[in-house]
């Protein structure tokens, strides 16, 4: 058996003190969205089947987004398009689980796919980071109806 890697991923969790049906919405509805993570906007909602953009202020350029799975107020699945590092699109998966009787909620992204090469791990490290930001954001919308990005990036 061989321990020799051939794909990274990563996961970031967070706990935001809201039910998990208004976590997935916050993440779900483009508008809410677009308050909060993609600064420059999203189009179209996180639905099964579904094709959205993102575009985000401070690195300009739309990205399209397609829904793999949609499974409200549980999980949400996408994928999105090749960046150097990748073979094909990233898949990224958001699992929202209740905690505290569903009082709050446990926020997990996994994303995988990056190539383990040096530019897989540039790519995903970046990545990771822009995860990291976008759950305190939705930490701080959710909970605060703050803009965590606004000013942060440019």
């Amino acid at each position: 058996m061989s321990d020799a890697l051939t794909e990274l991923s990563f996961t970031v969790s967070g706990r935001v003190a809201r039910p998990p049906a208004e976590v997935y919405e916050a993440v779900a509805d483009p508008d809410q969205l677009s308050r909060y993570f993609t600064t420059g906007g999203a189009h179209g909602r996180l639905e099964q089947g579904g094709e959205v953009t993102w575009d985000f202020a401070d690195f300009p350029g739309r990205f399209p987004v397609t829904v793999v799975e949609a499974d409200p107020p549980r999980r949400l699945v996408i994928r999105w398009e090749a960046r150097a590092g990748l073979e094909a699109e990233t898949t990224t998966t958001f699992e929202f689980e209740p905690i505290d009787d569903g009082a709050r909620t446990l926020v997990t992204i996994t994303e995988s796919a990056w190539q383990a090469n040096a530019d897989g791990a540039k790519s995903a490290f970046g990545n990771c980071e822009g995860w990291t930001g976008m759950l305190a954001a939705l930490k701080v919308w959710v909970e605060h109806g703050i803009n965590l990005r606004e000013g942060f990036y440019a």
